[in-house]
């Protein structure tokens, strides 16, 4: 595989979150590789625009070996912040737009490459021969290794591939929020071999007291003893058993939390455990 299985979201480790400080950084990053997770995700607008310099000058101090890990960047959100001109949130996806946010992610991050660099989010005015000329500068001069986009449809998805391959399509999946189950995507990713990422895998689980969430823990907790698992690893299990290949971007800046994520990749769930979740979530029997 490109990336590890389980890929850590560092959307919280900067100012939108813990405000980790740089010695913080570098254990969480020593702790995730202790863990075999080696893919870091990031976004330019993490932390209005600062989080990837804070891991950057984390990971020039770490001793990491750049070969040893997998970068991710997001552009084209084009966010609110102090440190843009910007009077409205939008998305911009012209060429010298995409090759200026991907060069400014390497700078900040301290790293000659991306391994994987994703379109945030769609934008009703992209133009895929505009994309496709961007990301083969990038590729061309050696500072991407693989292009992907982030919370597209099937058709938006088809659109931009039918200029330029895409690898990768990080959307949000979880067991409370399955529509990619049922809307194709994860149809069309297994077909095409494009790999998903999971953001938010988790759901609204825990977030969240509701007749849904309340049937999933009298589910989950039926299964615990079963598994001897816990509910957030049952929940990631359940992602990990779906054949299109889902990598789950995991948010959590805890370190026991982040060694009992990676211990589900050894859950296998039955099949039948796997609809008695799906059941537990969605409140009535398959159809």
């Amino acid at each position: 595989m490109k990336y590890s299985r389980l890929i850590a979201g560092t959307m919280t480790w900067g100012s939108w979150g813990k405000q980790l400080k740089i010695k913080d950084m570098i254990s969480l990053m020593h702790h995730c590789l202790e863990n075999s997770i080696t893919t870091f995700d990031h976004a330019d607008i993490y932390g209005s625009y600062t989080t990837e310099n804070d891991f950057g000058n984390a990971f020039a101090e770490s001793g990491i070996k750049r070969e040893h890990i997998q970068l991710i960047s997001k552009c084209g959100i084009q966010y609110l912040s102090d440190t843009r001109k910007n009077s409205v949130k939008h998305y911009d996806y012209s060429k010298d737009y995409i090759i200026w946010s991907a060069e400014t992610s390497l700078k900040h991050l301290k790293t000659d490459y991306l391994d994987l660099l994703l379109l945030h989010r769609p934008s009703p005015l992209m133009h895929p021969d505009e994309i496709s000329e961007a990301i083969t500068t990038l590729k061309q001069h050696g500072k991407i290794k693989d292009f992907g986009v982030s919370n597209f449809t099937p058709s938006q998805v088809e659109l931009v591939s039918n200029a330029v391959d895409i690898s990768v399509n990080q959307i949000e999946f979880s067991l409370t929020q399955d529509s990619a189950m049922h809307n194709g995507s994860l149809d069309q990713m297994l077909l095409k071999h494009i790999t998903p990422m999971a953001w938010s895998p988790l759901g609204s689980v825990f977030r969240e007291d509701n007749e849904q969430t309340r049937r999933i823990h009298k589910q989950l907790g039926e299964l615990r003893a079963v598994y001897n698992a816990t509910e957030d690893q049952l929940l990631l299990a359940w992602i990990l058993k779906h054949p299109a290949n889902i990598h789950p971007v995991i948010g959590t800046t805890t370190k026991h939390r982040i060694t009992d994520a990676k211990n589900a990749e050894h859950i296998d769930l039955t099949l039948e455990d796997w609809f008695k979740i799906l059941v537990a979530s969605q409140g009535h029997k398959v159809p």
